[in-house]
């Protein structure tokens, strides 16, 4: 058991799993308000032994070393690798501190938020149309960019849907090629072969660059719902010029260029696809307890 855990910032778990974390400290101390300052976040953890935080909080190196009795932080987000966390994992792996992270917690709800814009785009439904007549998914040809979960997960929904689904990804998943009936093909030539691109990369991960874009001429459609833009931003603007070309994204970020949105061919929602449903708050607190009930068992 903690002596005491501080939630140093808001994080989107359910009420019922906060009630069950009070299960795992003599103290436990929820701030609802982000941090403002680094003194701010050390003044909050004081003398716990427990942090938890959700990504929009940063836990540095100075941070972490005025905050001695750290055991154990728990990030209420998705960890891909050391290098994009928002917590400095090699001073915590220097200092004997664990640090856990969640994935693939939010993963449904980006998948139905590109079918329902896929579809909505090409059906024409609010006026908006990629061609002269409404169009169907059936053989559309999609390219898919990363083949992790949410990369695998966007191949399958549409292969669903009759889509002819090639992919690239830095390392080739042969096995499921065959199970869910998708082509390998060069990150060129998924550029130039398909109608519609969807990126789903790791944060930091800028892969198309100028190049690539000038690949992807005629009518095409991009989707981008990666952590981060997962291009040139200035190379996507440029390729918005042309009133062929569209863009989706789901959060501001995707874009990499707030100005980007001012296009006419640009589209967003706004708000994470993914990380904000009732379930995708549900899995990721059910992550959380489990990191922190195996942390716990694992020292005894």
């Amino acid at each position: 058991m903690f002596e005491k855990i501080v939630v140093i910032e808001p994080i989107n778990i359910l009420d019922y799993q906060k009630e069950y974390l009070t299960r795992f400290a003599k103290e436990i101390v929820f701030f609802e308000t982000l941090p403002k300052s680094d003194d701010e976040i050390i003044s909050r953890i004081n003398t716990a032994d427990g942090v938890l935080l959700s990504y929009t909080t940063s836990l540095n190196s100075y941070v972490i070393s005025k905050c001695p009795n750290i055991k154990y932080i728990g990030m209420c987000c998705s960890l891909y690798s050391k290098e994009s966390a928002n917590v400095d994992i090699k001073y915590c792996e220097d200092h004997n501190i664990v640090v856990t992270g969640v994935r693939d917690y939010g993963d449904n709800g980006v998948i139905e938020y590109i079918i329902h814009e896929l579809v909505e785009f090409l059906q024409g439904y609010k006026g908006l149309k990629w061609d002269i007549y409404p169009k169907e998914i059936t053989n559309l040809k999609c390219g898919v960019i990363g083949l992790g979960t949410s990369g695998t997960m966007i191949a399958r929904a549409l292969k669903f849907f009759g889509a002819d689904v090639c992919y690239y990804s830095r390392t080739r998943k042969e096995h499921l090629e065959d199970e869910i009936g998708i082509t390998y093909k060069s990150l060129n030539e998924v550029c130039s072969s398909t109608d519609a691109i969807f990126l789903a990369l790791n944060k930091n991960v800028l892969l198309l660059q100028e190049e690539q874009f000038n690949l992807m001429s005629d009518k095409k459609i991009l989707f981008n719902t990666s952590i981060g833009p997962g291009f040139d931003p200035k190379a996507l603007k440029r390729w918005l010029e042309d009133e062929n070309h569209y863009f989706f994204g789901d959060t501001l970020n995707t874009a990499g260029d707030l100005s980007i949105w001012d296009l006419d061919n640009a589209f967003t929602i706004n708000r994470s696809s993914g990380g904000y449903t009732y379930q995708a708050f549900e899995r990721l607190g059910n992550k959380v307890i489990n990191n922190i009930n195996n942390y716990l068992n694992e020292k005894e």
